[in-house]
């Protein structure tokens, strides 16, 4: 958003002397870590709203509002609980960023050194409160986009993991957590204020008093702000106690620091219970790379990558949010996958849309600031009004366009975006716009073209004193033009008028130094720099022509201010129907970008049964990596057989394999096309992921440490309806401890009808089959391939999957054999590798009846699967019986083997 350094904040704009703001005294203690001003960070600092003072508003009286802070009464104490109270009367005289003795509203603060960079994105506060007692486990979360005027409310059961709180938190990427000061209190801190202090430790963390944690305040909150399309909320969160009073501290807290409050009916509240989206662990989020690549967080090496054609700041925001919470209804799905395919069967409508779609500016952060009233009204202020309502007549401009591309659409929610942009309100603002802007004001790129907008963006004839104010910018600018022309005359240079926001006009000038008398520019010319052969220069009479631009244009934007919030007076009972304007576009965003990346590659569109089907499918990601398309592998899963293990050689595609299918169903999840021939999903509630990194090959207590950790996570939480990718479990300890924990484990997710997929290159497991009829083994192939020299065997990979488990049982004694390992040596590890597995096999040999029960156990659910899905007509389900009866009598055991085995 283009901003022209015109000394702001240092030159208040004066309003009419009635706009006062009621003044709230109140207690608002909290606690800080000792040493660390806070807010700043040990070895680094951050940038902080300002503190708020009283300051006036173009709403006039704000009796009607909700209460703001601009005195406090504050006290703060060291994290050891020593008293060391200090009271701020005057909020104002301190900044929150290096104040160390007294800081309003911010209590225990820690702050990483390298928050500073990360804070620079992130803008959303979060309170967490947690229920005491017998309620302990129950959590309410509220928070807020600073850049977006929706609060999201959640309250839900968690374990004593605290996994839906960390996940929960994880996603936001929140810029500060609130907390109760009774969370922390000395020799008394609460498991979960532990576990979020250990997982974001880059983040600020506040502790106010536990009675800012109020429900019945946070229902007045709600009640006062939340506009009227969403109060459908107060039935869903009334008796919801934690969220309500996690709102109440938020909403508090948010105020103060924006040095601004909300104005009445102007926020979506929203409830976001855990049971509409998948549950994806922090974890599981990171090993699959779904947002930031793990070698490098600048990399577009991930899902968000491959999928993100997005034009728009909230189609960006809201595919990150999809991705890393994909939704469960598969009805919602399929909507979405119908506008996918209209779009790619209809390229002008894809085209239009995409036209229209990418001229939006970022909505949500318009109507944030839209909907804030100022506590001091500023230059700063002024033009930021200006600003944004030149880019609210911009966005309404779009409207029409936008219905135009929809109107010849045949997709239901299509349809339904298309019947809301005929509201009458986008209409009736924009007409009240246009009464007092002109009509040729548009939003442009460029820091003087949109200060030349700001400057005229008002009719003339509304103020008298602003038209002479123009006036006399006008003449300014043409003077200093003037003298320029003046300049280069008088020298013989070949000067010219530019413009920057920070310098306001100077002069510039191409030239080889030889050109120049004596090889330099006249003395009069000051502050010059050189950057090739362009000069950038200034003078003492262009430093003062520049201070009366600068002091013309703010009497220009205080009058502009003037009418600018009358205007916004009128129009503010309409502005509303920009929640559903902002939501259309950023999901029309999001819609198309998954068209876009349909485009590039051969994805197709998901089914959603009782069953994982996938044929020929490849890793997205990989596909934008490698030079050729990865290989493809099929994948199938169902209730009767649920568990697959997979064995196979070191890099022989194990990882990326079992990644592939989790970032295939999050796709489908999303409503995006799949990279396959064919496909089809049982929908996901969890989705968990264990994979093994490069540092798991180091057998030591830490790895194993954190395998125990993963697997113990996922155990805790994982039920029917999940989805389990497990690889090489039980590396970090002896070869007899991991087959031990990776049997036991495994023996506990086969009492679940969860899909796991779990590869290990412990072989013996592959044998649990003959106990589990549900379970199947696949492995990768692999050639071996004989040197030139004919002496030497090599491996070569194929990536391709079959069923069976892996022949290539002894690859550490192949891997040993092109070593300088003695023969010897060599030839008495075989001798041992093969007695050993002979006593294995002879153990977990299958009996005939056991043949037969698991024979048995796949007909019945083949049957059952049949019966569920087909959609053979009579005469092919016959032959398809036919064959499962074949295949039955094939898999039993013939009459007497039983005994020829005994």
């Amino acid at each position: 958003m283009p901003a022209e350094e015109l000394q702001q904040g240092k030159t208040p704009v004066k309003l009419n002397s009635h706009q006062t703001a009621p003044v709230h005294k109140e207690l608002w203690p909290g606690r800080r870590r000792e040493g660390l001003a806070p807010g700043r960070a040990a070895g680094g600092s951050r940038e902080r709203p300002p503190v708020p003072g009283r300051g006036e508003s173009y709403f006039g009286d704000r009796s009607s509002c909700v209460e703001n802070a601009s005195t406090l009464n504050v006290s703060s104490s060291s994290v050891r609980g020593l008293n060391s109270t200090c009271v701020a009367k005057t909020p104002v005289s301190c900044s929150r960023s290096i104040c160390r003795s007294h800081t309003p509203l911010m209590g225990y603060s820690v702050t990483s050194s390298s928050a500073v960079s990360s804070h620079t994105v992130a803008s959303v506060i979060v309170a967490v409160v947690e229920g005491r007692g017998l309620a302990r486990g129950e959590v309410g979360m509220a928070s807020i986009d600073l850049k977006n005027p929706e609060v999201i409310l959640s309250q839900f059961a968690d374990n004593t993991t605290y996994a839906k709180v960390i996940t929960k938190l994880k996603i936001l990427t929140p810029l500060e957590i609130i907390m109760s000061n009774t969370a922390c209190d000395a020799g008394n801190t609460t498991k979960l204020f532990s576990l979020i202090t250990e997982h974001f430790k880059n983040v600020t963390f506040t502790t106010v008093q536990r009675r800012y944690f109020n429900e019945t305040k946070g229902l007045e909150y709600i009640e006062q702000l939340c506009a009227s399309e969403f109060s459908t909320i107060f039935m869903e969160v009334q008796s919801k106690y934690y969220c309500l009073a996690a709102a109440a501290a938020l909403l508090k807290y948010v105020e103060f620091i924006q040095n601004s409050v909300y104005a009445p009916k102007s926020l979506k509240v929203r409830f976001q219970g855990s049971e509409k989206t998948a549950m994806i662990d922090s974890s599981s989020a990171q090993n699959l790379e779904l947002v930031i690549n793990n070698r490098d967080s600048r990399n577009g090496h991930t899902l968000f990558g491959v999928l993100n054609y997005t034009k728009t700041p909230g189609g960006s925001r809201r595919l990150r949010s999809n991705i890393l919470e994909p939704l469960v209804d598969a009805e919602t799905i399929n909507m979405r996958l119908d506008c996918v395919q209209e779009l790619l069967q209809d390229e002008e409508l894809f085209f239009s849309l995409q036209s229209v779609i990418s001229k939006f500016l970022d909505t949500e952060q318009l109507l944030s600031v839209l909907v804030q009233i100022p506590k001091q009204d500023t230059v700063k202020t002024a033009e930021s009004k200006i600003t944004n309502l030149i880019y609210l007549k911009h966005t309404l401009e779009l409207v029409e366009p936008l219905k135009a591309a929809l109107s010849s659409c045949n997709t239901p929610l299509l349809k339904a975006y298309y019947n809301s942009l005929e509201d009458t309100r986008f209409g009736t603002i924009l007409e009240k716009i246009t009464t007092v802007i002109n009509d040729d004001t548009r939003y442009t790129k460029g820091c003087l073209s949109m200060r030349t907008q700001k400057c005229y963006a008002v009719k003339p004839n509304i103020n008298e004193f602003l038209d002479i104010a123009r006036r006399t910018y006008t003449e300014i600018v043409d003077d200093i033009a003037g003298m320029i022309t003046q300049l280069a005359e008088k020298y013989s240079l070949p000067m010219k008028t530019s413009f920057s926001s920070a310098r306001g006009f100077f002069i510039q000038m191409n030239a080889d130094c030889a050109t120049l008398p004596n090889g330099q520019l006249p003395s009069e010319f000051t502050k010059i720099t050189k950057m090739k052969n362009t000069y950038s220069f200034t003078s003492a009479d262009l430093i003062k022509m520049n201070e009366r631009c600068q002091e013309s244009l703010r009497e220009i934007y205080h009058m502009t201010y003037l009418v600018v919030c009358k205007l916004l007076n009128e129009i503010y009972e309409h502005i509303h129907c920009l929640y559903k304007l902002s939501d259309i576009v950023s999901m029309l965003d999001m819609l198309l970008s998954f068209a876009h990346a349909c485009t590039l590659s051969d994805y197709v569109r998901p089914e959603f049964t009782d069953t994982l089907a996938i044929k020929q499918g490849w890793h997205p990601i990989l596909e934008k990596i490698a030079v050729e398309k990865p290989v493809s592998n099929n994948t199938y899963l169902t209730e009767g057989n649920n568990f697959v293990i997979i064995t196979g050689p070191n890099m022989s595609g194990k990882s990326t394999y079992l990644k592939q299918i989790a970032l295939c169903q999050i796709m489908a999840q999303i409503g995006s096309y799949v990279p396959a021939e064919y496909c089809s999903f049982r929908i996901a509630e969890q989705i968990f992921t264990r994979i093994g990194m490069d540092d798991d090959i180091e057998t030591n207590a830490s790895t194993f440490m954190k395998e125990m950790k993963e697997i113990t996570y996922i155990i805790q939480n994982a039920n029917d309806k999940s989805l389990i990718i497990i690889d090489e479990l039980g590396r970090g300890t002896s070869a007899e401890e991991g087959i031990g924990i990776c049997y036991a484990a495994c023996e506990y997710l086969l009492n679940l009808k969860a899909f796991t997929l779990f590869a290990t290159h412990f072989l013996e497991l592959c044998h649990i089959d003959a106990l589990y009829p549900n379970v199947e083994n696949h492995h990768f192939e692999v050639q071996h391939v004989r040197s030139s020299a004919g002496n030497k065997e090599k491996i070569a990979y194929t990536y391709t999957l079959s069923r069976g488990y892996t022949e290539e049982k002894n690859y550490g004694l192949k891997a040993a054999e092109v070593s300088s390992l003695p023969s010897s040596v060599i030839l008495d590890a075989k001798e041992i590798t093969n007695r050993i597995t002979k006593q294995i096999l002879h153990r977990q040999k299958s009996t005939p009846e056991m043949m037969k029960q698991r024979a048995v156990y796949h007909l019945a659910m083949r049957l059952v699967q049949t019966a569920r899905n087909s959609r053979l007509d009579p005469d092919s389900l016959r032959i398809y019986l036919k064959g499962l009866k074949k295949k039955y009598e094939a898999s039993c055991p013939a009459p007497g083997q039983n005994d020829e085995q005994q």
